[in-house]
């Protein structure tokens, strides 16, 4: 911590958060009567929440919550894939994780089902072969007509449950706000909701969704956490693995917050003042034995002493070494000499071209200065030997080759620096911090300005105003008078003054406008979803209900539509002509071709 003069430095830990299994639950017995009581998934990209819908229990949070991936390795079997809390650490298997979505979208419906596998039997379902509850699903705003099929064929076909409903999340959450603050409906307004993946700008007419002109902005958490990792990662190349994507969320959730004028609280992080009172400093997990750290003087000593007395070592089994190649050299030269000796003047001329020499005196000029040479090893090895254990080193030729390992000074030769002398002293704690200064606010304000990423769209603000354009004034004010704020991505502190700085300089000028933020972003729309359920519950005549003959006779992508749920537009799928069996065309009497300007054609 800093003096009580200076500004206080704010240092916080990394929680590493790890998930513990979620333990698998009984099934209640008053959720087992004449009618079965709803599970309600919000099936979020980011997470996933499960709970009943049951009377008496309105104010309780889901039983299961958990991250929507799946890891499982190559060629593993379908029991050894682990889901959600099952992964205690998301990050060593970070290559391996797998999501039912793309986007904000479901097309993996092998992790979906996987998925369903995990909720029902953790909620404590054992029936065999199918699950006897109404199911109540979230699903993606104008979600594909083939996504809605593949998933009620999925619920219907493989779970055989008897009614399935689906919503959008935010309209959930929307209404269950609403119905808090004692609005009366039908509700209308403009929903602002950001999730993980992308956000979207719902408008809501007479209690219904305008699906035609919603609009998804393709930037959300997952792209502020990857800023934010891309950012330190430049920022500190030296920690690269420690900056993982986990840890940018957590930074993300929270230390940072949205700037209600961006480029005024840049030049706020200016100040040396301000700077010191606001960067957060994260502390890296560290170990505090460090080789080569703060040392004493006789450590130094020590270990000065042994690296001499290696060195010691090295040199004599060098001077060893060059001895032994001397000795063989010198004892072939004299083999040379005696063959001279001995007459045999043949063998001996050969072996002088062998040895690249011309004449016997070069021989013998050789031999002399191979004999000092091997002479003068001897003794070098003589004087080592009687100087072991003494801090001096004896010199070298320079012939060794190891001069930069040599020591020919003595131990005292190196000055030593005075006691007194105040040494630098490594803080390894303060070396493992992360400085997180402006990224606090940069990686927020990709919601509102996209480019800062380098994506080509307009920010979120921009598209409300886009989306308010194609209404008559009377119907944006009815919208604006009911801004509604939810999602995950929305917590931010400081979001709702953004948004309502945004709309004052957007709107004209004196017109009113309220924006509301969610009472619990994240989860209203569980909350919101349950709340629907009890107050609709699963019958013949039951809006927004789908039965199993429903969707026998009108297929998988038929949805039932009510207050929370997305506009059914069926699609009209044209029949191909069918070929002409030959160039003769027989049609019935009084029908011609509608393109046919004369008359009956012949036969």
């Amino acid at each position: 911590m800093a003096s009580k003069e200076g500004p206080v430095c704010q240092i916080f830990s990394f929680q590493d958060w790890k998930a513990s299994p979620d333990p698998i639950l009984e099934l209640p017995v008053q959720y087992l009567t004449h009618t079965p009581s709803p599970i309600v998934i919000d099936n979020g990209s980011f997470q996933t929440r499960a709970g009943w819908a049951a009377p008496g229990a309105e104010l309780d949070p889901p039983r299961l919550l958990f991250k929507s991936v799946a890891a499982r390795s190559r060629g593993a079997a379908r029991s050894e894939t682990q889901i959600g809390n099952d992964i205690p650490n998301l990050e060593p298997l970070r290559w391996l994780l797998k999501s039912q979505f793309d986007r904000n979208v479901v097309v993996n419906f092998e992790i979906q089902e996987l998925i369903f596998d995990y909720v029902f039997t953790h909620l404590g379902i054992t029936s065999e072969g199918s699950v006897d509850h109404p199911i109540v699903l979230t699903e993606a705003p104008c979600n594909p007509l083939h996504c809605r099929q593949m998933m009620s064929e999925l619920l219907f076909e493989c779970y055989s449950v008897p009614y399935v409903s689906y919503g959008v999340d935010s309209l959930y959450s929307f209404y269950h706000n609403n119905n808090q603050r004692k609005l009366q409906s039908p509700h209308t307004g403009i929903i602002l909701s950001s999730g993980y993946h992308c956000s979207h700008i719902l408008p809501v007419i007479n209690g219904r969704l305008d699906a035609v002109n919603c609009k998804r902005v393709n930037v959300a958490g997952s792209q502020a956490a990857s800023y934010l990792q891309r950012l330190l990662q430049l920022k500190y190349p030296g920690h690269l693995a420690a900056i993982t994507l986990s840890r940018m969320e957590e930074l993300l959730h929270e230390h940072s917050y949205t700037a209600v004028d961006y480029h005024e609280e840049l030049e706020k992080w200016r100040s040396p003042e301000f700077y010191e009172r606001e960067v957060h400093r994260m502390q890296l997990p560290f170990s505090s034995k460090v080789p080569g750290g703060c040392v004493s003087v006789e450590e130094r000593q020590e270990r000065r002493a042994q690296q001499l007395r290696r060195l010691q070592e090295i040199n004599a089994r060098r001077r060893e070494e060059k001895l032994q190649q001397d000795q063989e050299r010198l004892d072939r030269l004299l083999a040379v000499q005696e063959l001279l000796e001995d007459g045999l003047l043949d063998q001996f001329h050969k072996s002088l071209v062998e040895l690249n020499m011309d004449s016997a005196e070069e021989l013998q000029s050789y031999i002399n200065k191979l004999q000092l040479a091997v002479e003068q090893g001897r003794q070098k090895l003589l004087h080592s030997d009687g100087a072991e254990g003494k801090a001096e080193v004896g010199p070298m030729d320079e012939t060794d080759g190891v001069a930069l390992m040599d020591s020919d000074f003595p131990e005292d030769s190196l000055p030593e620096k005075p006691a007194n002398v105040v040494q630098p002293v490594f803080n390894m704690a303060e070396y493992h911090q992360l400085f997180v200064g402006t990224e606090r606010l940069r990686c927020p304000e990709i919601l509102f300005q996209p480019s800062l990423t380098g994506e080509e769209q307009m920010g979120l603000m921009e598209t409300l105003q886009y989306v308010l354009a194609r209404y008559t004034p009377e119907q944006q004010e009815a919208l604006v008078s009911n801004v509604f704020l939810t999602g995950g991505n929305m917590q931010y502190p400081g979001m709702k003054e953004r948004v309502e700085r945004e709309l004052l300089a957007m709107r004209p000028f004196q017109s009113q406008f309220k924006v509301t933020m969610a009472s619990c972003p994240a989860l209203d729309a569980w909350h919101g979803a349950r709340g629907w359920a009890l107050e609709h519950p699963p019958g013949a005549v039951s809006e927004g209900w789908i039965s199993r003959q429903d969707y026998e006779e009108k297929g998988g992508e038929y949805l039932s539509e009510h207050c929370a749920s997305n506009a059914f537009v069926p699609m009209k799928i044209a029949k191909p002509a069918r070929p002409a069996e030959s160039e003769t065309h027989f049609y019935p009497s009084g029908l011609y071709p509608a393109s046919s300007g004369c008359g009956r054609p012949e036969n």
